[in-house]
């Protein structure tokens, strides 16, 4: 992806964050992990770097991808700008005080009086992380089900009444236990590679699907 330079966007998932993390030594790799390449690459610092760069949400024209999901009190541009503040805390000389100190499930939800390091988690977790809230609008970061397996409380992001995102398409994925799922304003794509189920391309001018089977990998999700 690094060698394609303009021609490709990526934004910033929840497993790029924990490669950064145990790159940098302020996280510990996982019995599952499958980072040995890019930790052992000749370029990884190039690399890490080239990653701890990358977008937290890319926004063009009337679409915006990001990696999990958006809460429904952001609107695309105020989303597009909460997101401009972790990218520049991942980018600036003291980033390691941010991953230090950015895991963890609270504060679970928005407030515009949050600051500091609670107010990048939010936004963080909300963006990398999020599935479901619940009656309260809180993330329910703990769950990690399929939709039937889902709270009666509890309702998937892009399901929230009076979402203000949804004058966008929303291109994300994260949730592969959801599996593939495409309706008007979302195409939520991940279609369970993980499981040994298959990868899902999306054409942006058409809409149109495209997938290819993947082999099984005894399924992982974080």
């Amino acid at each position: 992806m690094k060698s394609l330079g303009d021609r490709a966007v990526t934004v910033l998932g929840n497993h790029d964050l924990h490669l950064v993390c145990v790159a940098e030594g302020v996280e510990k790799r996982r019995s599952r992990d499958t980072l040995d390449d890019v930790l052992a690459a000749p370029d990884r610092d190039e690399l890490i770097t080239w990653l701890r760069h990358r977008p937290l949400m890319h926004v063009e024209g009337d679409m915006a991808l990001v990696h999990a999901g958006l809460l429904p009190e952001w609107s695309i541009a105020k989303a597009r700008a909460l997101a401009s503040e972790v990218e520049a805390a991942l980018r600036a000389p003291s980033y390691r005080a941010l991953l230090e100190r950015m895991y963890g499930d609270k504060p679970d939800r928005w407030s515009d009086k949050l600051e500091g390091l609670d107010r990048l988690r939010v936004i963080i977790n909300a963006m990398t992380r999020l599935r479901v809230l619940d009656d309260e609008g809180a993330m329910v970061l703990k769950f990690k089900g399929e939709p039937g397996d889902v709270h009666e409380a509890w309702t998937p992001w892009f399901d929230m009444p009076g979402r203000k995102s949804r004058d966008h398409t929303i291109i994300c994925g994260h949730w592969s236990a959801l599996g593939l799922r495409v309706e008007a304003g979302l195409a939520s794509l991940d279609s369970g590679c993980v499981w040994g189920r298959s990868l899902t391309a999306f054409r942006l001018q058409d809409r149109a699907v495209f997938a290819v089977r993947c082999p099984e990998s005894g399924g992982r999700e974080d």
